[in-house]
């Protein structure tokens, strides 16, 4: 395929990619987003180690879905492309993941804790703690490691899509966040709300936390998510 053939996700991927530093989540080149077009077997993601200021469309590097070589592109794709390519692989519903090192979801993955749901900005995203997966282990990290980072998100999940859907954040141990959703927007958005709820949870943790009532959880999620959300004015603006 032509290079226009994926001028809309390179642009898309871009725009989102950008969004990282203005939101705060990254020092220096920490982080990286991606988008995949599933009918064409590919995604888009950026390139390793390039400055966010100097990220242009043609730096973008496409990627094969299926054996993960570069379809398109003259740099090098991010080092976590196997982790993105193994996330889309095992799970249908997700047209966008994002990466970055923002420091309280870093927090929690560095001490191996879940980001508990201690109120209801927390549950109006997330049905459930943020998870944390068990440490990689060294056969793990000495062969196909970005990959194998994707397969313990994979096996914390247990490989469900509906579960991915409704929680679309993990942390891998001593690591980071990686976020995801319909589309490479939806996974920045979410990697700013797990950002600011790990910062709240940090906060009320200090404080000592009291665990909400789940009837009150459980109604803030579904009156953003399923059949019967209520929450916005979708197409209006």
């Amino acid at each position: 395929m032509s290079r226009s053939a994926f001028a809309s996700l390179r642009g898309e991927v871009l725009a989102v990619n950008l969004r990282i530093p203005q939101a705060g989540l990254a020092t220096l080149t920490w982080g990286n987003v991606s988008g995949v077009d599933r009918e064409a077997g590919v995604f888009v993601i950026k390139p390793s180690g390039v400055p966010y200021d100097r990220l242009s469309e043609e730096h973008l590097v496409v990627v094969a879905l299926d054996d993960g070589r570069v379809v398109e592109g003259d740099l090098r794709p991010s080092t976590d492309t196997e982790t993105h390519r193994s996330l889309y692989r095992a799970f249908p519903s997700i047209g966008g993941i994002t990466h970055t090192h923002s420091p309280h979801a870093v927090a929690f993955a560095q001490a191996r804790r879940p980001i508990p749901v201690l109120g209801t900005t927390h549950a109006d995203t997330f049905d459930g703690p943020v998870p944390v997966t068990d440490p990689l282990s060294a056969e793990q990290c000495a062969a196909d490691y970005e990959f194998n980072t994707g397969q313990v998100i994979v096996e914390l999940l247990e490989g469900d899509d509906e579960r991915a859907r409704t929680v679309p954040a993990a942390l891998v141990a001593h690591h980071g966040p990686f976020t995801w959703g319909a589309d490479a927007d939806a996974s920045l958005e979410h990697a700013v709300i797990c950002e600011a709820v790990a910062e709240m949870a940090l906060h009320t943790l200090s404080l000592g936390a009291v665990q909400p009532p789940q009837h009150l959880l459980d109604r803030h999620f579904t009156r953003k998510h399923g059949a019967g959300a209520y929450y916005g004015n979708p197409g209006a603006v």
